[in-house]
């Protein structure tokens, strides 16, 4: 990761430097608490690697970068109280600290907050690209919803809801950083490919470690996605290759009030299908198809350095 702390270090301290207003109060010390929390900041880190492959990081590139990522925290704040999760990254979620009418207008607020740095830039493009994508990260929010009690969900729609909720801004974030720089809509649309289906093996790999993570490492409860009956990629394929006997169980478990039973029933039918060796054939098929992309784009290789180091950390991360 140490090819990528510059970055890091400039979205950090244009976060910093927000400057939330101090009343209402508690309309903005939540923001400040969320994000200072942490995070990845991977989505923002990809707008300037965007960036600095075809030109130099400018003003711009910075404002989006941070607008990105202030949009996925507002996406944080409300998924979590749908989720109903206790915990994000091992600290209390906001609904938690202070309630859910708290929670959601101030996810409304960073709406706003990265809106007004996104719209900063001159760019018709840029701003299309955001709203178009904002708007399908939540058609694949509500897919995530409905799958909770619709009977029956192919993979297939099950990775088209992945693709919306969560891969689509990365492509955008990795976009928008080419498209301030002036790069052709060739080599765009080479990274935004790059970033969905990176995105797609990155939303895979966090269902997977829900189920198989370490929790500490993780910053979350495990089992959640059981607890939620959220029709992973895991439990779908568990369902595919289930024995009738094994589909009652599933079915049985469905119901299942006691969190400790149905988690350790769950991952017990899970391991009996060796979905846990699939999935993790199905993230790699997605990361290599990602890099194909990269490979594509003539460019130095020294250019291509960072964005394969993020793709590098991403592959490896056990959190």
């Amino acid at each position: 990761m140490e090819l990528l702390s510059p970055y890091l270090e400039k979205i950090e301290l244009e976060i910093v430097q927000l400057g939330f207003p101090e009343t209402p109060e508690n309309l903005y010390q939540p923001l400040s608490y969320f994000l200072n929390i942490g995070g990845k900041r991977i989505r923002p880190i990809l707008t300037l690697i965007g960036a600095e492959m075809f030109d130099e990081i400018t003003p711009e590139a910075v404002d989006v970068a941070v607008g990105i990522e202030l949009f996925h925290n507002f996406t944080l704040l409300h998924d979590d109280i749908m989720d109903n999760a206790p915990l994000r990254r091992n600290f209390q979620t906001v609904h938690e600290k202070w309630n859910t009418s708290t929670a959601i207008l101030s996810g409304d607020v960073l709406f706003v907050k990265a809106m007004e740095k996104i719209l900063k830039g001159q760019s018709n493009q840029l701003s299309q690209l955001f709203l178009t994508t904002a708007k399908e990260v939540c058609e694949g929010q509500q897919m995530d919803m409905n799958f909770e009690t619709q009977l029956n969900v192919s993979i297939s729609e099950y990775i088209e809801m992945i693709r919306l909720k969560t891969s689509v801004l990365l492509g955008c974030a990795l976009q928008c950083g080419a498209i301030i720089s002036g790069a052709n809509e060739e080599d765009q649309e080479k990274l935004y490919q790059l970033g969905t289906n990176i995105g797609i093996a990155f939303q895979l790999q966090d269902d997977h470690l829900d189920t198989f993570g370490l929790s500490p490492k993780v910053g979350k409860s495990i089992g959640g996605d059981i607890l939620s009956n959220k029709k992973t990629f895991l439990y779908l394929k568990a369902l595919e290759l289930a024995s009738e006997s094994q589909k009652q169980q599933f079915e049985h478990l469905l119901s299942e009030h006691n969190p400790e039973i149905k988690i350790a029933q769950t991952v017990a039918l899970f391991n009996e299908l060796n979905v846990q060796h699939i999935s993790q054939e199905k993230i790699e098929f997605y990361f290599q198809k990602g890099i194909s992309y990269l490979n594509e784009i003539q460019l130095p290789e020294e250019r291509k350095q960072a964005l394969k180091a993020v793709i590098d950390f991403l592959y490896h991360r056990n959190f």
